[in-house]
């Protein structure tokens, strides 16, 4: 078993509350054999650049063996790895790594649904007798279904990736659910042999040293079996079909089960993080609570979700201020006695947080980037931070459908102007919103590709590397990276960060976004001015006081005891003061 890290059994089984998690998208962090795609060799090759930044856990989206139709997410074998991305005995070597700089590792478990390639599903498909075959979900055509012809499919559920949520075998003469791509079956949690070839695998993992898991889409893994073979008024997965496929009757069952099997008994402190689409605050509280042991956190989009219309994700629309601290703060509250958030604004299926919520052009994209980390690092919650994010990296200057690697993105344009939409309306909504702007590769310094690889990148690099990368930032104070080392050494070294009480402030105001964090006789007031605007004033009470308190955290310039409180464009300010309760 990979060597753990020192002292670990004696830290508490909330340690996480303190702690600062790093994504790495394995195919666009670091390459290390000059292939053009990332690599565990060169993961292993940059982790003291996580050591430096200060982060406490490295999550891993997937590496396992897999066809790459969805670029790692559809898995053909979780006991092994793809040689995209190297050997097991690379990663043995990356944990061990790892561990030896104090950091933890996390592996993306994907167990609603794997690779049409695995053997559990070639096996399942071979015949109806096969004792694989209730694996997966089949079901028989419904002959004028809805009014359509024989051999229709089962019903009107929509795939993630567009198209049908179901899939025919004509071999077998049957249908498959996928609620992503066809080639992505979902697995049938209702069999318990499936479960318990999960949770074997799972204790695999745990043997050789990993500290958890962050479990894609893990509401989806029990469906509401009155929805299974009747209609929704809206299909798409997204839309009304998912009171039938997410957060399901038996989730809080096969939850616990996972917990006893795969966690319980230990004394390592593990981590479990469920990603969660569509769930609810109050479900959030179930799935969270520590007296449930289920889950330590879920990644909700609601947030993430505000600046879609009525027409999707691809429905685009302006994203209000207002909107994003009523979300926000809602989550806050609902998990303040029960449960625990995941904080983020980035992720590997999110466009970059400071072209989205910030301000990317040249003349405050430095000053955003840290407004938007302070804000988030401040809330009460486990922050991520999504590989380039720590630099301001941003948005891919998209010309064509050409451009565009993704499977999700690609899909949609083809399908959308099939159905008359203009495409340059469609071409603008992926610039906006498309996954690839999350993966194109981490810029470490400015030379030829970034430094991410000596062949050609898998997908292109943003061409404004040249001016943002670690190298430039690394030793500069000022820089966007300095900004996150000091808030992350913050939320290690002030109690109140990880485990202070949080009030709202000024919720209607649609430029300033401010709160405050309360323990132990210690309170912080966090103050963001998130528009374009200089000069704009923050009306908190007693801000002459708070104007004269400690400094501990700044984005500019501050001209002290200013009173009210005033901020210059995508200025943000952390003050503290004690004996205040």
């Amino acid at each position: 078993m990979t060597e753990l890290i020192p002292g670990e059994s004696r830290l508490p089984r909330d340690w996480w509350k303190s702690a600062v998690v790093y994504q790495i998208y394995p195919r666009s962090f670091a390459d290390g054999d000059g292939d053009g795609i990332g690599d565990l060799r060169g993961i292993i090759d940059r982790l003291d650049h996580l050591k430096r930044l200060g982060v406490d856990v490295v999550w891993l989206s997937p590496v396992y063996r897999s066809p790459m139709d969805d670029n790692g997410y559809d898995i053909s074998d979780y006991q092994d790895i793809d040689p995209l991305f190297g050997t097991l005995a690379e990663m043995d070597e990356l944990i061990a790594a790892a561990h030896a700089r104090g950091l933890r590792v996390v592996m993306d478990l994907v167990v609603n649904h794997t690779s049409d390639e695995h053997a559990w599903f070639e096996e399942s498909r071979s015949s109806r007798s096969s004792l694989k075959r209730d694996w997966y979900v089949w079901r028989d055509p419904r002959p004028g279904f809805l009014g359509g012809t024989p051999g229709a499919e089962p019903n009107n559920w929509g795939a993630a990736f567009s198209g049908s949520a179901w899939a025919w075998d004509e071999a077998t003469g049957q249908y498959y659910l996928h609620l992503f791509s066809p080639k992505q079956p979902d697995l049938n949690w209702e069999h318990p042999e499936v479960r318990e070839a999960v949770y074997a695998m799972m204790r695999w993992w745990l043997a050789r040293g990993v500290d958890g898991f962050r479990m894609d889409v893990i509401n989806l893994i029990s469906k509401d079996q009155a929805y299974a073979d009747g209609p929704v008024p809206d299909g798409g997965l997204y839309g009304d079909n998912f009171k039938a496929v997410a957060c399901g009757p038996r989730l809080p069952e096969f939850l616990k089960e996972m917990h006893t099997e795969v966690f319980a008994g230990h004394d390592r402190p593990f981590l479990t993080v469920g990603e969660m689409p569509g769930v609810t605050v109050e479900l959030a509280q179930e799935y969270t609570d520590a007296a449930n042991a289920e889950l330590d956190m879920v990644f909700q989009f609601e947030h993430v979700d505000l600046d879609s219309g009525p027409g999707g994700k691809w429905d685009v629309r302006p994203l209000h201020l207002t909107a994003l601290k009523a979300s926000l703060g809602r989550w806050q509250a609902g998990l303040a006695q029960r449960g625990w958030n995941s904080l983020y604004w980035d992720n590997h299926d999110q466009p970059r947080a400071v072209s989205r919520f910030g301000n990317d052009d040249p003349q405050h994209r430095v000053r955003s980037a840290k407004a938007l980390a302070t804000v988030l690092h401040l809330h009460r919650g486990t922050p991520y931070v999504y590989q380039g994010e720590e630099l301001g990296m941003t948005n891919y200057p998209f010309q064509g459908i050409e451009d565009f690697e993704d499977l999700e993105s690609v899909n949609h344009y083809h399908e959308a102007v099939a159905h008359g939409a203009d495409p340059e309306r469609v071409l603008a909504a992926l610039r906006y919103k498309g996954r690839d702007n999350a993966r194109t590769p981490m810029q470490w310094d400015a030379s030829a590709h970034a430094g991410f690889t000596s062949g050609d990148p898998w997908i292109a690099v943003n061409p404004n590397y040249v001016d943002i990368n670690v190298a430039a930032q690394v030793d500069d104070p000022d820089s966007v990276l300095s900004h996150y080392r000091s808030l992350i050494d913050l939320r290690h070294d002030e109690p109140t960060v990880a485990d202070g009480d949080f009030t709202m402030l000024l919720p209607d105001d649609e430029r300033v976004y401010a709160f405050t964090r309360a323990h132990e006789g210690t309170e912080l007031l966090v103050v963001a001015n998130l528009s374009d605007d200089d000069g704009v004033a923050v009306p908190v009470d007693d801000a002459q006081a708070w104007s004269e308190a400690e400094l501990v955290s700044t984005n500019g310039p501050v001209a002290q005891g200013d009173s009210p409180i005033t901020l210059s464009a995508w200025e943000a300010r952390v003050y503290r003061r004690s004996n205040a309760l």
